[in-house]
């Protein structure tokens, strides 16, 4: 039986998966290693660390997992979007990798927005310029460090570095390309337009692929380091996004997936180019050939719950030590005990500020509506509403683009809730599913893997020989939540310019 790898290369870790034919995890490991914080808002990784912990995982997977490189159809690549790896014309990395979590390009993207025309960028990219972007990156690189810009002969993403590493050769796929700001994701190819107004040579730019094609094999030098065969195909791939997609399954029009992590993230598969007219959603070329996504994403998912727990649930920490539980199965207990609806109370979840679909970086975590009334319990609930609210928002955003969702596959932490997938599926109205697939991104590039080499005939059956949903809950209090989300929506224009202003009194008197 053939048997495909998919190598996912993230933030803090390198994620190696083997799976045979059938979907089975044959063997998974994630080397772990640090990136850097040079200044505040800065985030840089040396390119090094990905390739050593991909070569720690394969050999491991190798000298494990009782299959052999003969028998691996193919490799498929995934990993954080957005890094800036500069090489020279040796192929040899210039500075660490800016990653997708560094904030230091704000005056790029005004300058190259103002240059460009905002409505253009839009027309152009699908996207506005955001800090997190590739694009502004080599701007920042060619201001502030002129000799490294001068040397520059080629620009990768993180997980196109491995691909060279592994082959020698530059290339990379339309889904990951999406998140440069330099692809034309209408035409899923490089924007001479974009190119032109930063000043980069296309020369730069690896060559752009479908997720599943073929663009590389294993050279003699990766084989002889990796235990690879010499010549093993190396398909796309995609971004972390667009591969967790296919993971879960999110590979056709009315199946959307909703992931509850730290930030949260709202994810359509469309099969047509959509861009939301005001740049609130991403618009990205999907890994399925010839198809797009739409994509929304909250900071504080998950990390609102998270934030409860570490501030405001002391006492439910010491009971779960005491009876050895999760402290959130605690938590649940206590807000299931509360109507739907908190009794009017409600939760703003922007802790970290927001992205959609505000894009606000002075937004601020509110719970209004406070009376004698409420308790600790009302408090749980009203946080887990809120962050399903602002799930919700995106969500809004995709049907007013003719997205009609039949249901929601939910996944990350979050999901493991059944009270959480309650509540998902009455505030969307949605029956919510969950499936077997656990190992996210990294699955999903190794389902590529698999396409692109023949082992399935395309990626939509691909994903029905492999996944199975595992629960699935339907709308109990609909009627509930659509009454209350119109007063969670109208709270942020509201608030919205005391925001603002209290950002302002803070950077005043804190410096």
């Amino acid at each position: 039986m053939p048997h495909l790898i998919g190598i996912d290369v993230g933030t803090s870790s390198t994620k190696t998966v083997l799976i045979n034919a059938a979907g089975e995890v044959i063997f998974t490991l994630a080397p772990e290693y640090d990136f850097e914080t040079p200044r505040p808002g800065w985030a840089e990784c040396d390119p090094q660390n990905w390739w050593r912990a991909v070569l720690t995982a394969i050999r491991a997977m190798l000298e494990q997992s009782g299959v052999g490189a003969d028998d691996i159809a193919g490799i498929g690549l995934t990993g954080q979007m957005h890094g800036m790896v500069l090489l020279d014309a040796q192929g040899e990395v210039l500075r660490p990798c800016i990653m997708w979590n560094d904030q230091r390009t704000g005056v790029q993207c005004a300058a190259l927005t103002e240059k460009v025309g905002a409505d253009k960028v839009l027309e152009l990219t699908g996207n506005p310029v955001l800090p997190g972007f590739t694009a502004p990156k080599i701007l920042w690189v060619r201001d502030n460090e002129p000799d490294v810009f001068a040397k520059t002969a080629k620009v990768l993403l993180p997980k196109d570095y491995i691909r060279y590493r592994l082959s020698g050769v530059y290339a990379t796929e339309v889904s990951d390309a999406s998140g440069t700001g330099l692809l034309n994701v209408r035409r899923r190819d490089w924007s001479d337009e974009m190119l032109a107004a930063c000043g980069i040579p296309r020369s730069w730019m690896a060559d752009v692929a479908e997720s599943i094609e073929v663009t590389a094999t294993v050279s003699e030098e990766a084989a002889a380091l990796t235990g690879l065969r010499t010549g093993t195909p190396i398909v796309g791939g995609g971004g972390d996004q667009a591969a967790q997609a296919v993971g879960c399954g999110i590979v056709r029009e009315g199946i959307v997936s909703a992931t509850f992590g730290t930030s949260g993230v709202v994810f359509a598969h469309s099969e047509k180019y959509r861009a939301e007219p005001q740049g609130r959603l991403h618009a990205f070329c999907a890994a399925v050939p010839g198809q797009w996504h739409l994509m929304g994403v909250m900071l504080s998912a998950a990390g609102s719950y998270q934030w409860y727990r570490n501030q405001l649930a002391a006492h439910e920490q010491e009971e779960a030590k005491r009876q050895d539980v999760d402290v959130y199965r605690i938590l649940d207990t206590q807000a299931a005990s509360v109507a739907p609806g908190c009794e009017g109370l409600l939760f703003l979840p922007y802790l970290s500020g927001e992205r959609t679909p505000y894009a606000d970086p002075d937004a601020r975590g509110v719970f209004f509506g406070l009376s004698l009334r409420h308790g600790r319990s009302h408090l749980v609930r009203a946080v887990l509403e809120g962050v399903t609210y602002g799930m919700k928002d995106s969500l809004e955003l995709m049907r007013a683009l003719g997205i009609v969702p039949a249901q929601v596959v939910a996944s990350g932490g979050g999901a493991k809730s059944p009270l959480w997938r309650t509540l998902m599926a009455d505030v969307f109205n949605v029956p919510i599913v969950t499936n077997n697939a656990s190992e996210g991104a990294a699955y999903g590039a190794a389902i590529l893997a698999g396409v692109g080499t023949g082992v399935y005939a395309d990626v939509v059956s691909a994903c029905e020989r492999t996944l199975k949903v595992t629960s699935e809950t339907t709308p109990e209090n609909p009627g509930v939540y659509a009454d209350f989300y119109p007063h969670y929506r109208g709270l942020y224009a509201d608030l919205k310019e005391r925001f603002r202003a209290v950002a302002r009194t803070v950077e005043k008197h804190l410096g």
